[in-house]
């Protein structure tokens, strides 16, 4: 049997195809782009693969209601059997297995997952024009809002703005180039870096990297508090590679958490979509699970 299994974010998107239950190639890919429809661009990939796939299992951001219909992927994709689940499912699936507890994923966007004995609880992952906070959008947004108040007259200077400059000599023309980029989320995630890099000796970029932090902890802490699991909790993506964000987010957690089993991730994103062929039928994930 030949599996597919198909992690798609907005910064990229990772193949890994199965054959017989044995791992074989993996893929990297251009991320979706969630100003276009979404099941177009995932056929796209699995089509892109070859033929004779027996089973795909995606884990999509931007994956909406609408949007996940399995059987109407079979027919774009010509692929005998598809399961779909939001990129929440997945995540937590690849970092805490069927454990309950809660994984919060912060990439260019951010989407928390807590999991209880019956109940599931997603926090967040609402995009980034209602949330998504803390966030590599949001932290990439913080820091160039930061440089145009500085700009202005309307806030601190800032060692971000000399970041900012060397893509954009001409700071006043940055929101017209950044309007017309259909890119523009990804790239305003890439501040992220400034940020973090300059945490430890300039005041704005610390305060951002302490916002983002805080943001994701409340995150975390909302959606235990919303299926009654106890506090184990795994972060993963790139966001939390940041050491002076992760540093706040497990801060923030253990003022709230004096018991935290905060772990590291059991594995990725694609090893989350590989399993959802795995999951149980009466478990809590298997609601949040479409398959055709």
């Amino acid at each position: 049997m030949r599996h597919l299994a198909i992690d798609a974010g907005q910064t990229g998107i990772r193949t890994l195809l199965i054959e017989d239950g044995v791992r074989g190639a993996e893929a990297e890919l251009p991320g979706v782009l969630t100003s276009e429809p979404l099941l177009p661009q995932l056929a796209a990939v699995i089509r892109g693969a070859g033929d004779g796939i027996d089973v795909v299992s995606i884990g999509s951001t931007g994956l909406t209601a609408g949007q996940t219909d399995p059987a109407g992927m079979r027919e774009l994709a010509g692929v005998p059997r598809v399961l779909m689940a939001h990129d929440s499912v997945t995540s937590y699936l690849g970092a805490l297995g069927d454990e309950r507890g809660a994984v919060v994923a912060a990439g260019t966007g951010v989407v928390t997952l807590a999991v209880g004995a019956t109940d599931v609880a997603r926090v967040d992952g609402w995009g980034n024009l209602l949330g998504d906070a803390g966030s590599g959008y949001w932290i990439g947004r913080a820091a160039l809002d930061a440089v145009m108040r500085a700009h202005d007259g309307r806030g601190p200077r800032t060692a971000l703005t000399a970041r900012a400059q060397a893509e954009f000599p001409d700071l006043e023309q940055a929101y017209i180039t950044l309007q017309g980029d259909p890119g523009r989320v990804r790239r305003i995630a890439a501040y992220t870096r400034h940020v973090a890099d300059l945490a430890a000796t300039d005041e704005v970029a610390a305060g951002i990297c302490v916002a983002a932090g805080r943001e994701l902890a409340l995150s975390v802490a909302t959606g235990l508090r919303r299926v009654g699991a106890g506090p184990v909790v795994c972060g993963i993506g790139g966001v939390l590679r940041a050491e002076p964000i992760a540093r706040t987010f497990e801060a923030a957690l253990r003022e709230r958490f004096p018991d935290l089993d905060l772990r590291p991730p059991r594995g990725s994103g694609i090893d989350g979509a590989a399993l959802l062929t795995e999951v149980a039928g009466d478990a809590a994930l298997a609601a949040l699970i479409a398959q055709s």
